[in-house]
């Protein structure tokens, strides 16, 4: 593969399209940082439980165990078929990026579960009651439990970044890619209609179940995920790559800073989206299952 002349990248857009992602990701870290100063403040809003109890309250949180480890086997067999049809070649894609982080989130979400369902069968519940006194225990008692870990922080992380990147690569591909990018060099096979659509589904279906919160701080860990895809693209048509995975990525044409800034505005209605879909779970569900549903807090 052919590489990148010096010449393009001393082109003038050039300069505007790598300000426009480095002003985002300066931003993003250094509102990351502020927040970790303020982050026992934070733990008193969060707790770990809220990773593995169900918001259902006669919900057992087993059922939650067992979407997650089938919802994380599906998406390593698809990544597995994506990879054995295409080879490590896709990749390339934030698709696939986007994919495999949704099965690490399930992947770690079924070890935290597993861990929660162990916790949660040393105190049998039999009556519904019995669960919130279960929980304000473990809140009086033992507190350190509920305080996050590195797993639990990174699994509410990668939630949020997987949010807003779902959202981002189905809405970017059946709306933006699809319609345009027909001919003998892209088919729409089964395959690809599902890597561009169960992760949404999968990560909605986990929201529907589980009582993870969902603050708006996360959309700076979606923009640093974004940008990290940028630089790794940027970085291989520096070494080794002539060719752009994406058509917007091109920066040989006086049409790329809009794209580039295209692309970074239309991460807040995606992340947003999402945030809209959570509450309106909390407001109907609340509405129409008053007695089971427990509403997330914000």
């Amino acid at each position: 593969m052919s590489i990148m002349s010096l010449d393009y990248w001393l082109q003038w857009q050039v300069a505007i399209c790598a300000v426009i992602f480095i002003i985002p990701t300066v931003v993003a870290l250094r509102l990351i940082i502020s927040k970790r100063r303020r982050r026992m403040n934070e733990q008193n809003i969060i707790k770990s439980t809220d990773l593995w109890i169900p918001c259902w309250r006669n919900l057992h949180p087993i059922w939650l165990l067992c979407f997650r480890a089938s919802a994380f086997l599906a998406m390593v067999f698809l990544l597995y078929q994506t990879v054995a049809n295409l080879g490590f070649f896709v990749f390339l894609f934030y698709t696939q990026w986007t994919f495999a982080l949704v099965g690490i989130y399930f992947a770690l979400g079924t070890i935290i579960s597993a861990r929660g369902c162990w916790l949660y069968t040393r105190n049998p519940l039999s009556q519904p009651g019995e669960r919130d006194k279960f929980l304000k225990k473990a809140v009086e008692e033992n507190s350190s439990e509920q305080q996050l870990g590195l797993w639990e922080n990174s699994m509410l992380i990668m939630y949020q970044v997987c949010a807003g990147a779902v959202m981002l690569t189905d809405i970017v591909f059946w709306c933006l890619l699809l319609p345009f990018m027909t001919g003998e060099n892209f088919k729409l096979t089964l395959l690809i209609g599902l890597m561009h659509s169960v992760n949404a589904v999968f990560l909605l279906l986990d929201s529907v179940l589980s009582n993870l919160q969902f603050t708006w701080f996360g959309f700076t860990y979606f923009i640093l995920w974004s940008c990290s895809y940028v630089v790794f693209q940027w970085s291989l048509h520096v070494c080794c790559l002539s060719w752009w995975p994406y058509p917007f990525l091109e920066l040989n044409t006086p049409w790329a800073p809009l794209w580039y800034f295209g692309m970074a505005l239309v991460h807040i209605p995606c992340y947003g989206l999402y945030g809209l879909l959570i509450r309106a779970k909390d407001r109907i569900f609340s509405r129409l299952f008053p007695q089971t549903f427990l509403r997330s807090s914000y």
